[in-house]
């Protein structure tokens, strides 16, 4: 029987597993950490966004330059697909409102307890606690409990993850083996330098805004915060922000300006600006403390700066508080089915690739897309090779 090693008990690395397993290839799994698919269940506290329920082809445009690489396995493992492998692991779900897929339980312990389960069932090898260290030749190398243990399979994928997430295993640490384009983070927020006054609206949201950076406009909560700026709405445009970009900030995006200015001018007689924001055009607290932080002095004129209030920010935080990262393997050293140009057999997956996209599903759907492509791909290799050596 051919052997197939899964270095990372990730999504992506689970998926290839599983798909080794289902050609009839034995298959282990190795994770670093003392638990498998730590960041997973991490991502679980909010919910679980496993997907987003949209037209495949706006679908594809989130992935933006790496589409055309990631587009062969999304088309094979797309929205649908995921929706239905969480059915079959006893997961009912839900849609909500602009398209994202959640579990109905809103958390991942269940879907992943069930998938361990399947995985055991299907003779797959977990072992936790071995950090991969290398290569010496065809044997893959690593650390273990009980000292430097070598295995030697047919074909191995690598699922390593990306470098956001240090203390849940995604370190980076991989990246020593191998020339790749440079971590960046990725669905991150903005550092900004507050005066003393805005301490009073940290951790309040700011939400029905309008985020502007070049020709990019979204709309999406975000969160003051002690560092700055974090939510949705910053995470969609990090990737232009978190070298510098310059950001404006629309506090009343369903108010014309037109119309904004005559609600300003009708302005009562003893009114503090404060009230007279308040009760002209419900601008909450944390909306007027933001105004006030970069809007002053303010002038006569005050309708164009709340439609269009520039931030000044310091970039992008680093990337211990960033939700994934860009960068890694690049696609040119991977041919089209995963495999590593320069070693024949090893195929790459999930967040270890270098790739971005928003979140709202993009990011686990790839992962698990691209996990499933190169443990598919991995059968593949091992079956040909199998019969090349019996010819």
């Amino acid at each position: 029987m051919a052997t197939g090693l899964v270095i990372g008990g990730g999504p992506a690395g689970l998926m290839a597993a599983e798909a080794m397993a289902d050609a009839g290839l034995s298959v282990i799994v190795t994770e670093a950490k003392p638990s498998l698919g730590r960041k997973f269940l991490m991502a679980g506290k909010s919910g679980l966004n496993l997907t987003k329920d949209e037209a495949p082809d706006i679908f594809l445009n989130a992935y933006r330059d790496a589409t055309p690489n990631l587009t062969p396995a999304l088309t094979a493992f797309g929205p649908d697909a995921v929706k239905s492998w969480a059915t079959d692991l006893g997961q009912d779900l839900f849609t909500g409102t602009t398209g994202r897929v959640f579990p109905k339980a809103m958390k991942a312990s269940p879907l992943l307890r069930a998938w361990l389960t399947r995985l055991r069932d299907k003779d797959v090898d977990l072992r936790t606690r071995w950090r991969w260290t290398g290569w010496d030749d065809a044997s893959v190398m690593f650390d273990t409990t009980d000292g430097p243990q070598n295995l030697s399979p047919d074909v191995s994928v690598l699922a390593c993850g990306g470098a956001s997430w240090p203390r849940l295993g995604s370190d980076g640490a991989w990246a020593t083996h191998f020339d790749i384009a440079p971590f960046r983070p990725a669905n991150v927020g903005l550092r900004v330098a507050w005066s003393d006054h805005m301490a009073s609206q940290f951790g309040q949201p700011l939400k029905s805004i309008a985020l502007t950076t070049g020709d990019d406009t979204t709309r999406g909560e975000i969160t003051i915060t002690r560092r700055g700026l974090e939510g949705a709405g910053i995470y969609t445009l990090s990737h232009l922000l978190r070298d510098g970009a310059p950001l404006t900030i629309d506090l009343v995006p369903d108010i014309p300006l037109d119309r904004l200015r005559d609600k300003l001018a009708r302005r009562r007689r003893g009114d503090s600006l404060a009230s007279h924001l308040r009760r002209s055009i419900k601008l909450d607290p944390a909306k007027r403390a933001l105004l006030m932080e970069f809007g002053r002095p303010l002038p006569d004129d005050i309708a164009p700066l709340l439609k269009a209030l520039p931030i000044r920010h310091q970039g992008a935080m680093d990337m211990t508080h960033a939700i994934s990262t860009a960068g890694g393997l690049r696609f040119d050293d991977l041919d089209d089915t995963l495999m590593l140009r320069d070693r024949p057999g090893t195929f790459a997956a999930g967040e270890m690739l270098d790739w971005e996209a928003p979140t709202g599903g993009y990011l686990l759907t790839a992962c698990l897309a691209t996990g499933l492509h190169a443990g598919r791909a991995a059968a593949a290799y091992a079956s040909c090779s199998d019969a090349t050596a019996r010819l």
